[in-house]
């Protein structure tokens, strides 16, 4: 058998490459009658329905269509469509040269404000007969109800920050009397409870409980420092983060305070602060009244008639 020749080969080769041109893109298997179901949490993916040229489709809602709301992407394709009076049904007819695999979507939004808020739909070209029926079945969810799931995610997100803000705070504990005054136990410092207190009623947070501490050096008669523990519960809706401190001595001078812990008290909730201050300021003139400020909010606290206890640090 002598091997074909080269134009035999070439010619082949035109002809298979021709039959794979003309093979028609992939298209949907068809049925008389589709039906779907719609949810809020459903994908966002448009389902396929089959279309022939000329042909009508009829798409059946169980929720009204809103007046003006359908679309088409391409537009022109179509021979003809029309939304029912009642807005539960709609009816499309492709053109007379609606190809098979040839897509239309389709898009339409719901009058009620409910989620789904919309549906799409792919008319895919089909050579036989297309889908006459399309059923489409809503779950629609009342925007009050998705306004709520909303709110309740947002302080599940915000209770979390909270959380994770607390954790690493109490990572960081910090050193000297104000680490001291937070374990409220090391036995380093003088410490006393504070009862004669006066809280004005404007405050923004309530006052559960109230620690002085102060820590005198051996051979020193003044404090190297001093700090103020306090308990405190938050009334409001929003979490209240703590962004300054100052002690006001009762001759008027007033000295700014570091903070610790940095994490907001939480909303309803409650949770502790301490403040102090070390060095040569720490020699104020008390009864003091002690101010606290939250971060670019007008909430407040603040607290008079503070002391602090006169003591040695214990130990060698």
């Amino acid at each position: 058998m002598l091997p074909p020749s080269p134009g035999a080969v070439l010619l082949a080769a035109l002809l298979a490459g021709a039959a794979q041109a003309a093979e028609p893109p992939p298209v949907p298997r068809c049925a008389a009658t589709a039906r779907f179901d719609l949810s809020a949490g459903s994908p966002e993916v448009a389902p396929e329905v089959c279309a022939s040229a000329d042909e009508p489709t009829a798409f059946v809602f169980d929720s009204r269509v809103a007046v003006g709301a359908v679309e088409f992407q391409p537009v022109g394709r179509l021979a003809h469509w029309a939304l029912g009076e009642d807005g539960l049904s709609l009816y499309v007819i492709p053109r007379g040269d609606y190809l098979p695999g040839e897509r239309v979507k389709v898009t339409v939004r719901f009058a009620d404000g409910a989620a789904p808020a919309s549906a799409s739909f792919w008319l895919v070209g089909h050579a036989a007969k297309g889908t006459r029926r399309v059923e489409v079945f809503r779950q629609p969810r009342p925007p009050d109800v998705l306004k709520k799931e909303r709110d309740e995610a947002q302080a599940e997100a915000r209770q979390c920050q909270e959380d994770k803000a607390r954790l690493l705070a109490e990572r960081e504990e910090p050193g000297g009397l104000m680490g001291a005054a937070w374990l409220e136990g090391a036995g380093v410092v003088a410490s006393m409870k504070l009862s004669f207190l006066t809280v004005p009623p404007a405050n923004a947070l309530g006052l559960d409980e109230a620690w002085s501490y102060s820590y005198t050096p051996t051979g020193e008669t003044h404090p190297a420092s001093v700090a103020v523990r306090l308990r405190l519960s938050n009334p409001g809706t929003e979490p209240w983060p703590l962004a300054g401190a100052a002690l006001v001595d009762s001759a008027g001078e007033q000295v700014e305070l570091a903070r610790w812990p940095l994490a907001p008290i939480p909303a309803n909730g409650a949770g502790a602060v301490v403040v102090g201050i070390k060095g040569e300021r720490a020699q104020l003139g008390c009864p003091c009244t002690l101010k606290l400020w939250e971060a670019q909010g007008p909430r407040t606290f603040t607290l008079e008639n503070v002391t602090f206890p006169e003591g040695k640090a214990k130990g060698p």
